[in-house]
């Protein structure tokens, strides 16, 4: 019998991830309706990379970078023999859009992971963003994906990525934005329309999404099961970037969902979705494991 597992390797800005996936039939939701096949997650494992970093110092991602992100791909595609499993697709994102030496990370992650992943464009990412989230939750909504370099927004008739992410916002303001904020979020919005965005309900997905509901319900370990779907108001918002916001560095670093470097960068990200949330006039969020990695399997379905 074959194995019908599948996977994805998704490298950001900040971190990577591996997906294990199976499209499995799912119940019909109507007298009329076929049964359809979901994706359902099996296994995820998430390595930080730090790309970003290198591009907002330098432009080029750096030999110790590489090296380290080779390590990461090797271990990805060792546990993809040991298990069996098809690698269907690799992409990489804003830090390597911006990268001076594409080529040459190109060639050294083909080498570690056996496959040459592909650049996508922001265009392209908020578009596989919103069909993962669409085939678990459905049509006419909004989704927010949060990266360490760049965010995607998308209603699945039109997307668009802002050149800002948790990570670089991070690097440009520190682990906790000041008065510059304000002016910062000012200037980023002028280019940014939300036209046939507005009020609609929004879902969350990204590393920020992810460590934001973890601390919210004081989880142990990552569980999709208890995460996707979780709504959230301004209000929780606020009361969680407060709680993050006054913990010192090393007890943020403690909290659930914020190792491996996340601890550093998360109020950031929850700054910046909050004025995003703002933008789009809602009280209300959801949040959603889904994400690009998802998206890849569908569009080799």
């Amino acid at each position: 019998m074959d194995n019908k597992l599948l996977a994805t390797v998704d490298i950001g800005s900040h971190s990577c991830i591996l997906l294990i996936a199976a499209f499995e039939e799912a119940p019909a939701t109507g007298d009329s309706e076929a049964p359809k096949q979901i994706l359902v997650p099996k296994l995820q494992k998430v390595e930080i990379c730090r790309l970003g970093e290198d591009i907002y110092d330098s432009g080029r991602i750096s030999e110790e970078r590489i090296a380290d992100l080779c390590r990461i791909m090797t271990k990805f595609r060792m546990d993809l023999h040991a298990l069996g499993v098809e690698l269907k697709a690799a992409a990489m994102t804003e830090a390597m859009r911006r990268a001076e030496n594409q080529e040459e990370v190109l060639d050294a992650v083909e080498k570690a992971l056996w496959m040459r992943p592909r650049i996508i464009t922001g265009e392209e990412e908020a578009a596989l963003t919103y069909r993962s989230v669409k085939e678990w939750h459905g049509e006419g909504i909004v989704t927010i994906d949060i990266g360490g370099g760049s965010t995607e927004i998308s209603n699945g008739a039109t997307g668009f990525s802002i050149p800002v992410g948790a990570l670089k916002m991070f690097k440009a303001m520190g682990p906790i934005p000041g008065p510059e904020y304000k002016k910062f979020v000012k200037e980023t919005f002028k280019e940014v329309s939300f036209k046939g965005m507005t009020k609609k309900p929004v879902y969350l997905i990204g590393g920020t999404g992810t460590a934001l509901a973890m601390v919210f319900k004081n989880l142990s370990q990552f569980d999709y099961k208890a995460i996707e779907g979780l709504e959230m108001s301004l209000s929780d918002l606020e009361a969680v970037t407060t709680r993050i916001s006054n913990l010192s560095k090393e007890l943020r670093a403690m909290l659930p969902g914020l190792e491996n470097g996340r601890s550093d960068v998360i109020i950031c990200g929850l700054f910046w979705l909050r004025s995003l949330l703002e933008k789009l006039r809602v009280e209300t969020f959801r949040i959603s494991t889904a994400g690009l990695r998802f998206g890849l399997l569908y569009e080799n379905q």
